[in-house]
């Protein structure tokens, strides 16, 4: 029985390993290798090895918006049982603790205006991981697919053959205004609500930003505290100055800072630099919910006389 077992699992292993060289020659030869821990902040918990002859997988994972506890559960059983794991700048260190001994951590640093690797690096990493270690899980901040691209990530992975599970995450675009005691939708103060981005690919504002002061929507833009000047002027421009404005950065963590004003104030209100951590821009109606916002109003009220 012992022995039959052991054939068993020779087996299984040549299969595997038949299976990862057919996934790698699907790959460019110059791409075979691309990853290297050498290249990257790699750690591991210990000197263990990871177990050999998996079958290459990848997970993405969507971490949350910065507090661990705020994780799914698939996204933690996804780090648990992960060979490999590749993250961000906005992970948190204690995600990178629940993955096994063995599991090789490597750090890729992508956030907004500073990446570490380039997407299409990252990219190639992913697909080396997985066909070297076997369950390779990209860990990155909020949700893979809003602003993430997670999508490019996958589709890279799939074609060259292997297999990809999605965990979605909990996005920073609704879960941080939450977390202030501002709904994004609300009855009485919005019906819907926009989620953009203040940059394009080629570096300019998201031709979508000239068309959302127009709207009563709630907005919430990711990635761009370095042009709130430019983002309000645009609602200024329609007439809507004294709209309740939100700045939140390094939302859900130890670190967190919000700031509540109106369009016309709120630059002046953002002390901090641009550049300490990611942040979010909420304007809407529904920003008038959190309880400073009426305290900033009655003081400006007072002031006024």
């Amino acid at each position: 029985m012992n022995l039959h077992n052991s054939d068993s699992h020779s087996l299984d292993a040549a299969t595997s390993a038949a299976s990862t060289r057919e996934r790698s020659d699907r790959l460019p030869e110059n791409k075979r290798s691309a990853f290297s821990p050498t290249r990257s902040v790699a750690t591991s918990a210990s000197g263990e090895a990871a177990p050999k002859d998996r079958a290459p997988r990848v997970t993405l994972v969507g971490a949350g918006p910065g507090d661990p506890d705020l994780i799914t559960r698939k996204g933690l059983k996804a780090l648990q049982t992960a060979d490999v794991v590749l993250y961000d700048a906005l992970s948190s260190d204690e995600l990178l603790e629940e993955t096994p001994a063995h599991c090789l951590r490597v750090f890729v640093g992508k956030r907004a205006g500073c990446h570490y690797k380039k997407q299409e690096e990252i990219n190639e990493m992913l697909v080396a991981a997985a066909l070297e270690y076997g369950h390779a899980v990209r860990l990155k901040g909020g949700d893979p697919f809003i602003f993430g691209r997670g999508q490019e990530e996958k589709a890279y992975a799939e074609a060259a053959g292997i297999p990809v599970t999605v965990v979605p995450g909990i996005s920073s675009c609704i879960s941080l205004p939450e977390l202030q005691g501002v709904a994004p939708t609300s009855r009485g103060y919005a019906d819907s609500f926009w989620v953009l981005t203040a940059h394009t690919r080629s570096g300019g504002l998201s031709e979508d930003l000239l068309l959302a002061p127009k709207s009563n929507a709630t907005v919430i833009i990711l990635m761009g505290l370095g042009r709130l000047d430019q983002i309000c002027a645009l609602w200024d421009a329609e007439g809507k100055g004294s709209l309740p404005a939100m700045v939140i950065q390094n939302g859900s963590r130890p670190n967190e800072r919000a700031w509540v004003g109106t369009v016309n104030d709120i630059a002046e209100r953002v002390t901090t630099e641009k550049d300490k951590g990611p942040g979010i821009i909420v304007l809407g109606e529904t920003v008038s919910q959190h309880p400073d916002f009426k305290v900033n109003a009655l003081a400006a009220a007072s002031h006024a006389r």
